[in-house]
């Protein structure tokens, strides 16, 4: 393979934004959506040549992330994405700048720190002048974003240009997007690329689950040719259509972060189907590693396929044979046929024992002993089926599965987000003399107590073993990564409420009964939690900071001029 790459390597940026908008230098845009462009072609002589300046190993991850297995025989045109560790060391130079904007973002569609998407064109057309005879290229953007559905819809737009005219035609779409508005979550942006314009909206924490904030198309919308829905949600219904009598028992493997592989015949059915697993537990992000597109040429493939140790919590989608070897002592593995056969309704009713999967070539269905904690909702399958037979749009199909999800995730958490609410500290312990109260620790037993009156029946039908579901996934990755983000929210709004109660205090009044000594430390003080509230973006009501700002210029003011001016000075950095 030979990989070109974009002119976009990161840019030095000089410290964090001070205002909402920084000053962006050029390729500052381009940066906020993607890291590079590359293209990897096959080489018959070259083999693995590649000229882009990472290092070597993600090179080559790259090159064969990029192409579709030789046994896949993708003709024509397809798409598909992978998941790769970002190499150890490199700190992106945007990071501070990007921050504000995963902010605002829902939990699942923050960016990962240590992993990129590689989001995949690949072309293979039958070529006689070539000595391989065909024409093989992949036009690959690299991103932190997990924008499945945008960055798949751009390449539809600018690959097939590129492979007709080359090189100036990624030139012009480089400087299209690095004049784009920056990917800020609430915003309806208007993006135009190569002659055409698409219109879409990043969701935001504060969108209400399951409903989606449709672009609406507005008169002086002439110019656009591509409203986008979602910006990353797959079609579950497709994806999961194979293994639709399983879909229940693949939310709690999921949920619980069970070690699953994806056997399919191709990227781009591995990819949508490990994207459609993990998305069926939103709103809870998925806190493992998972690869929608996994090779044997991956730096992680010895530590995820060692017979050492237990299988570790990912979820890995393949398409090379060899894998039904080497994972065969994976606990879950879903086979997946091909996906344009899917017109007549998936026959596996029954799960499979895992040693009938000696081969790629066993049938479609999932193969585990795992036996589901919840007993099985024959209503979904019955309303989807029928939709099958009546023709109900894939779209409605869609709408209905995803409702469905949301709604299992929601009756799970709520008695889990409800207990660890009731660990906050009542605001009347408060004081602003004091360090803010802690929190009180999670105790599981008291939680699974909670269950008896506010469990997960209040809100869901669904019978069966819930206490035993639960304490599986508090030993989860989900869990702990799900109480991390729970815990800093609570912590941060202890410190807001801190700071609210110290900007209601009369300080000028408090410092009369200080000595010079104890009002430097104050000033010190409260400067520290000024700079830190804002480092944190703390969840203080407006006004707050500027009038910590003012009480802390008011008291250095009553001090001799001397420490004034030194009170005054910028803290070193």
């Amino acid at each position: 393979y030979h990989m070109r790459v974009s002119p976009a390597e990161e840019m030095p940026v000089d410290g964090p934004p001070a205002v909402e908008e920084p000053l962006l230098l050029p390729w500052d845009r381009f940066s906020s959506w993607l890291h590079c462009i590359c293209v990897v072609g096959f080489d018959l002589e070259l083999g693995q040549a590649v000229e882009v300046q990472q290092t070597v190993r993600l090179k080559t991850s790259i090159c064969y992330l990029s192409f579709p297995d030789s046994n896949s025989g993708c003709l024509g045109d397809t798409q598909f994405c992978f998941r790769f560790r970002q190499a150890a060391g490199r700190k992106s130079s945007l990071g501070c700048f990007l921050d504000h904007f995963d902010r605002d973002a829902p939990v699942c569609l923050k960016r990962d720190q240590g992993y990129y998407y590689g989001y995949v064109y690949f072309r293979q057309v039958r070529d006689k002048s070539l000595k391989r005879g065909y024409f093989q290229k992949s036009l690959v953007l690299i991103s932190k974003l997990p924008y499945v559905t945008f960055f798949h819809s751009l390449l539809k737009l600018i690959a097939p240009e590129y492979f007709e005219k080359q090189e100036p035609c990624l030139e012009a779409a480089c400087n299209d997007i690095d004049r784009w508005p920056t990917p800020c979550p609430g915003k309806i942006l208007t993006l135009p690329i190569m002659g055409v314009v698409m219109k879409l909206r990043i969701p935001t924490c504060y969108d209400k689950p399951g409903t989606s904030q449709l672009v609406q198309s507005a008169p002086s919308d002439s110019l656009v040719s591509i409203i986008l829905p979602t910006v990353h949600e797959v079609d579950l219904f497709r994806c999961f259509h194979p293994v639709f009598f399983h879909i229940q028992m693949l939310w709690e493997l999921v949920l619980l972060g069970e070690a699953l592989v994806v056997m399919a015949p191709s990227p781009a059915e591995s990819s949508d189907t490990v994207l459609a697993l993990v998305s069926c537990i939103s709103p809870l992000r998925y806190c493992s590693d998972f690869r929608p597109y996994f090779t044997i040429h991956d730096s992680e493939f010895k530590e995820y396929t060692t017979r050492t140790q237990a299988p570790p919590s990912v979820i890995l989608g393949v398409t090379n044979p060899f894998f039904a070897k080497t994972l065969q002592h994976w606990p879950h593995i879903i086979r997946i046929g091909d996906m344009k056969q899917a017109g007549e309704m998936a026959k596996q009713m029954k799960v499979k024992k895992l040693k009938n999967l000696k081969t790629l070539d066993s049938k479609p269905g999932v193969y585990t002993a795992y036996k589901p904690f919840l007993n099985k909702d024959e209503d979904i399958i019955k309303q989807l089926q029928k939709g099958v037979q009546q023709k109900r749009p894939s779209a409605a199909q869609n709408a209905i599965l995803r409702r469905y999800f949301l709604e299992l995730t929601q009756s799970f958490i709520i008695p889990l987000e409800r207990y660890v609410a009731s660990l906050m500290p009542l605001q009347k312990s408060i004081s602003p003399w004091k360090s803010p109260p802690q929190l009180r620790p999670f105790n599981q037993e008291e939680f699974m107590k909670t269950l008896e009156k506010a469990g997960p029946q209040l809100t869901s039908r669904l019978k069966g073993d819930w206490i035993g579901l639960y304490r599986q996934f508090l030993r989860s990755p989900n869990f702990d990564g799900w109480f991390r983000n729970r815990r800093k929210e609570m912590m941060q709004k202890l410190e807001a409420l801190h700071l609210e109660a110290l900007c209601e205090e009369d300080l000028q009044l408090r410092i009369q009964k200080h000595t010079e000594v104890e009002t430097v430390d104050l000033v010190l003080k409260l400067k520290e939690k000024l700079t830190q509230a804002e480092k944190d973006q703390l969840p203080v009501k407006p006004g707050t900071l500027p009038r910590l700002q003012a009480h802390i210029e008011n008291i250095i003011l009553t001090l001799p001029e001397d420490l004034q001016g030194i009170l005054h000075k910028p803290p070193s950095p």
